[in-house]
């Protein structure tokens, strides 16, 4: 018998998998699969041995071997991967609801299987597809349930991989009945087809949509930017401490970079300066999540020179980064979702799989405690 902590989750929240019922000692091949929204199908695959009554928990026992190592009750599913790809550029696309089906064999045979449901929106949650033609700005409005309390809400952007990346993570964080508006600044229709000149304004209108929202506390609404997504949340801290009231960057940049051709940000119409971005009037916490191996660039070391320069500046707000070993650029994150190493340009992000996993599986849950804080 295949046991499970609940049937139907959210994509975050752990399987807590058991399995019941074994020979004492018996070696058994637990399996993994799902098929992605391109009709793609995803396996990982791992051997075990039972205990000496017959159990196996996968949160308290180490694979003999399989597509992961070590104890990590959620490496069949992070682990998983695609025939037509090569594990580091693996990165399973789906943004709504999926099954993962686990089976047990042993000695030829199938000896159990089960179905998971992972969830990507939570019940209740509504989704609002926003238009410039309609609110000015690109993205979809995810708000918890009818009748949760106001909570602090996320702006949240994505970096140079441009369109609405980041519905997943928005998605999420409405779940957990924190209001979230995935916003995309170019790369889509009606918006600008590069990273050049991107007019902080813009955030700032997405921004006071979101606070206007009655589920939302508008003395806490936190700007979540990753890679160069960060800047432009770094910047609207710092610009905007009225309306932005804490920033959450993943592999950020301590500094404004160039654009493609150009300035990659203006306010007020012209170009900001590339210069290392001040920090001193930001009204909120700030927390920067990125692995010690970023091959795309020094999140690393930027991430220590933010938290640098809020000490220096005598930040009285609280301020942390989290460095993770083995990880690269995408340490900030969902976890335990299946997701390679490379960008779809085949850049090396740096890390690990397994890094990456255990960087988004302990760095996610500061982001929601974070926001847990200020309610």
């Amino acid at each position: 018998m295949i046991e499970t902590g609940a049937p139907v989750a959210l994509e975050d929240q752990p399987a807590h998998l058991e399995i019941t019922g074994l020979a004492p000692r018996d070696t058994v091949t637990v399996t993994s699969q799902a098929v992605d929204n391109r009709g793609k199908p995803w396996q990982s695959q791992a051997v075990f041995r039972a205990d000496a009554h017959g159990d196996l928990a996968l949160d308290t026992t180490a694979p003999l071997s399989g597509s992961y190592r070590g104890v990590d009750g959620m490496g069949l599913f992070w682990s998983m991967n695609t025939p037509s790809l090569a594990p580091d550029q693996a990165s399973f696309p789906t943004n709504t609801s999926f099954s993962v089906r686990i089976s047990v064999s042993a000695h030829g045979r199938t000896l159990a299987t089960r179905s998971l449901t992972r969830e990507w929106i939570g019940p209740g949650v509504t989704t609002t597809v926003l238009t410039l033609a309609k609110d000015k700005v690109v993205g979809d409005l995810y708000l918890p349930r009818a009748g949760t309390p106001r909570h602090p809400a996320v702006l949240v952007f994505g970096g140079s991989e441009g369109g609405n990346s980041q519905k997943a993570v928005a998605s999420l964080l409405a779940s957990h009945g924190y209001p979230a508006l995935s916003l995309a600044y170019f790369d889509e229709p009606g918006l600008p087809s590069t990273l050049t000149d991107i007019p902080l304004e813009y955030f700032v209108t997405a921004a006071k949509l979101l606070a206007a929202q009655p589920a939302v506390d508008p003395a806490h609404v936190i700007a979540m930017g990753s890679s160069r997504g960060s800047e432009a949340a770094l910047l609207l801290g710092e610009d905007y401490p009225d309306l932005i009231h804490g920033v959450v960057v993943n592999a950020p940049s301590a500094e404004v970079n160039t654009g493609d051709g150009g300035a990659a940000w203006t306010q007020g119409g012209d170009p900001v300066p590339q210069l290392p971005i001040a920090l001193n009037h930001i009204s909120g916490p700030v927390l920067a999540i990125t692995g010690a191996d970023d091959q795309l660039w020094p999140s690393p070391d930027w991430s220590q020179q933010i938290m640098n320069t809020l000490s220096t500046d005598g930040d009285r707000y609280p301020h942390q980064a989290l460095i993770y070993p083995n990880a690269g650029h995408w340490a900030g994150g969902v976890p335990f979702y299946p997701e390679g190493t490379e960008d779809p340009g085949g850049n090396d992000l740096g890390g690990t799989r397994a890094g990456d996993a255990a960087a988004q599986e302990a760095g996610w849950p500061r982001v929601l405690a974070l926001l847990a804080s200020l309610a």
